[in-house]
């Protein structure tokens, strides 16, 4: 991890001996070996038992159908069919692809991306802390990251934010390495970042494009005119990047690819910016639309939306320990030297909180684009108060100083010990003490060390007895989440019966509808498809326990999308691609004709024959 090459700009230069603390306390040497150690940890938190993790069934049985046929991973078909797509972009879903076409389709292969992704994050983001501030934290910031309980959970499982969120780091690494040397190719690299982020997690991933654009004109070298120029050279790029794959998919006739998932016109345009985007505030979520025709329980949905709910509940234990603190250190940083540096970090927080608290329904896993400008900022606060010991003179100052440390360390573990403690979580008795424990002894050091303020081993025992003390909870929920070979779908601390509710899910009912798949191979009678089912969230669930084979969907993620129509559906009654269909009660045209044309078993099972059409 060297230094980028290039003059750096007075607004943005660390005084003397700022970067590293002073007097070379971190070396060059020593940091890559810090660095080196805490991206093996992180690498063995997230790649720990994944041979057997639980994977969200939907984007498996997609992987498998990408996977099968170059037809059906450029256009991420759901199924081997190429019926219907997956109701996402497939950019994160083409690597896995790549890594079961290369090592065979096992749960691993599936998870491990992620992990890689995962690690890669950590020293990006590193490199991208060292290059405003200093090595010492980068190293905390990448050590706060690796060990998140959000970051951990995110790259145990098969969800597509790992892949975005290392795009986005890399993204800022390289607005960061504009801020330091004008250049207008820092600015491509960002923009072609960004557009590689949209292909994993669309929208999503512009959001924070104004956080890094006021970074730069802020604290870029140049006048303000080049400034903007080279903003907006950036901002086509990633517009550019973003909508390359959607054009093409636009130009191809509908006839010669899969219908689009999550549109009602076969227009990935409306998937993604409808569908997965703005209609996501204020509409109904195609989760919240499976919970009510009782696909999914609704017990797994999350709280609603509203100001409060990150810093509660599952999304708390999930990436909120540090939330409160780093958005005030974060405001704080503003009024400083390095504002540019915190208007890129704490202006990527500030937006995604914003738009996960509006947002009508979000997965804990989102949660997890939160992590790196936390860490960033945890990390450049205690770099920041670190050198700011060293330049006070007065005693009131020092105070001053340590009395905000204060605040922040036991408000900190204040705020944990109230999260793990909920009526709605499960942890510890040792956890919660361990931190109050520690957070006594950081508040008596850091008293001690005001009062003698030139004794820099006491003032180094300070800052390290003060993160740990804050880092004692959320380390200790991603140690007990690792060891319990928890995945993406958990929360650290959940209580027993919500774990119960996943593991019904995605391993119980899994491992029984395999059990029982040979009852549904008898009813196929030579069909090529094995059965039909009603929305492919279901259908995915038996295309799994099958193997991979052709579950043919019936209205998509969500039942809702005119694919197939009715007559498409007697077509292929006629035709006898499939036989048996399960629709699970549902209220749709398609099965009401194949409830009054085919022989009913209850329960919204059916037998279909070419004559019934």
């Amino acid at each position: 991890m060297t230094q980028t090459d290039g003059a750096v700009p007075a607004a943005t230069a660390p005084a003397a001996g700022e970067r590293d603390g002073g007097n070379g306390a971190v070396q060059v040497a020593s940091a890559r070996v810090a660095l080196f150690f805490i991206t093996a940890v992180a690498g063995g938190c997230y790649a720990w038992g994944i041979a057997h993790a639980p994977l969200e069934p939907f984007y498996e049985a997609a992987v498998h159908s990408m996977a099968s046929s170059w037809h059906n991973f450029f256009y991420g078909a759901f199924d081997p069919a190429g019926t219907v797509t997956i109701d996402k972009l497939p950019g994160a879903f083409w690597v896995q692809a790549v890594f079961v076409r290369i090592f065979g389709f096992h749960t691993w292969a599936i998870v491990l991306p992620q992990v890689i992704e995962g690690m890669l994050t950590v020293l990006v983001l590193y490199r991208a802390v060292n290059r405003l501030i200093g090595s010492g934290a980068a190293l905390i910031a990448a050590f706060v990251l690796a060990i998140s309980p959000a970051t951990i959970a995110l790259n145990r499982g098969n969800i597509a934010d790992s892949a975005m969120i290392l795009f986005l780091v890399l993204a800022a690494d390289a607005v960061s390495a504009a801020i330091v040397t004008g250049e207008q190719r820092r600015w491509v690299y960002a923009g072609i970042w960004v557009g590689l982020a949209f292909q994993a997690k669309m929208i999503e991933a512009w959001v924070i494009l104004p956080a890094f654009a006021l970074a730069y004109l802020i604290g870029g070298p140049n006048s303000i005119g080049r400034k903007l120029r080279q903003v907006l050279v950036g901002g086509l790029v990633v517009v550019a990047v973003s909508l390359v794959w959607m054009t093409v998919v636009t130009l191809v006739p509908s006839t010669d690819r899969p219908y689009v998932d999550g549109s009602t016109n076969d227009s990935v345009y409306q998937q993604v910016f409808v569908y997965n985007g703005f209609g996501r505030v204020g509409e109904e979520t195609p989760d919240q639309t499976l919970a009510g025709k009782g696909v999914i329980p609704s017990s797994i949905l999350g709280s609603s939306a509203g100001w409060s709910r990150l810093f509660t509940g599952d999304f708390g234990r999930e990436a909120g320990w540090l939330l409160p603190a780093s958005l005030a250190i974060g405001i704080g940083g503003l009024f400083t030297r390095r504002r540019s540096y915190f208007v890129l970090w704490a202006g990527w927080l500030v937006t995604l909180v914003v738009v996960f608290s509006v947002s009508e329904q979000i997965n804990a896993g989102y949660t997890a684009a939160l992590s790196p400008a936390i860490a960033a900022i945890v990390g450049a606060g205690a770099q920041m108060s670190w050198v700011a010991r060293k330049r006070l003179k007065s005693t009131a100052e020092r105070l001053g100083l340590t009395a905000a440390a204060i605040v922040v360390t036991a408000g900190t573990i204040g705020y944990g010990v109230w999260l793990v403690r909920g009526p709605d979580a499960s942890s510890p008795e040792w956890v919660w003490s361990l931190a109050m424990s520690a957070g006594i002894v950081a508040i008596v050091v850091l008293v001690v060390t005001a009062l003698v303020p030139k004794n820099t081993v006491l003032a180094l025992c300070a800052l390290a007895v003060g993160l740990a003390s804050v880092l004692v909870m959320p380390a200790s929920g991603s140690g007990l989440f690792v060891a319990d070979d928890r995945s993406s779908s958990d929360v650290p601390f959940e209580t027993a019966a919500a774990a119960r509710t996943w593991h019904a899910l995605l391993v119980a009912a899994p491992k029984e509808l395999a059990s029982i798949v040979p009852r549904f191979e008898a009813l196929q009678q030579h069909a090529p498809y094995l059965m039909a089912v009603y929305t492919s969230a279901v259908a995915s669930e038996f295309a799994n326990a099958a193997d991979g084979k052709e579950v043919f969907p019936i209205g998509g993620f969500t039942g809702s999308i005119p694919e197939p129509t009715v007559a498409q559906v007697q077509q292929d009654v006629r035709q006898g691609k499939f036989h048996f269909v399960l629709a699970f009660g549902a209220h749709d045209p398609r099965i009401a004709w194949i409830a009054a044309h085919c022989r009913s078993f209850g329960g919204g099972a059916y037998l279909c024959t070419p004559s019934d059409a």
